[in-house]
């Protein structure tokens, strides 16, 4: 059984992962990314478009599938090897989350909606998972065997 999950990251980070086909999460910290699996839906949601500015992005800038494998250390350089996992990123368009607030299950008639955010990874409900994924114009691979 699939699960679905948000992760946060500035979009500049996010972007790097779409590019390379790979997620990180918490800074790169391994036992977040033991809770995702292979088959698990994850949404990006960026606060900011470069880590450390307040630009107001507030978006949902990443979708896809978890790949088959486990987590794993990457590169970046000057010693830094975060844990990663692969992921088929789905095509789609960077979409505000102020459009969804009454609608995701997460935020819905919160006044604290961004409270989960803080955590950088946690999970959502099928039906936020497949509104957010409608709302970016995402066409995602199916997870069925």
């Amino acid at each position: 059984m699939s699960a679905y999950w948000i992760a946060v990251a500035s979009a500049e980070h996010v972007r790097r992962g779409r590019k390379g086909g790979f997620m990180q999460v918490n800074h790169g910290k391994a036992a977040p990314l033991r809770r995702v699996r292979p088959g698990d839906g994850i949404v990006y949601y960026s606060p900011t478009t470069v880590l450390g500015e307040k630009d107001g992005l507030q978006a949902f800038t990443a979708i896809g599938m978890v790949r088959e494998g486990d987590p794993y250390q990457g590169d970046m350089g000057g010693g830094f090897t975060p844990f990663r996992r692969d992921v088929d990123w789905a095509q789609a368009q960077e979409t505000p989350i102020k459009q969804l607030l009454e609608r995701l299950e997460f935020t819905s008639g919160k006044s604290n909606w961004g409270y989960p955010l803080r955590f950088g990874l946690f999970p959502i409900s099928v039906a936020d998972f497949a509104l957010i994924a409608e709302t970016m114009g995402a066409k995602l691979a199916s997870t069925s065997p």
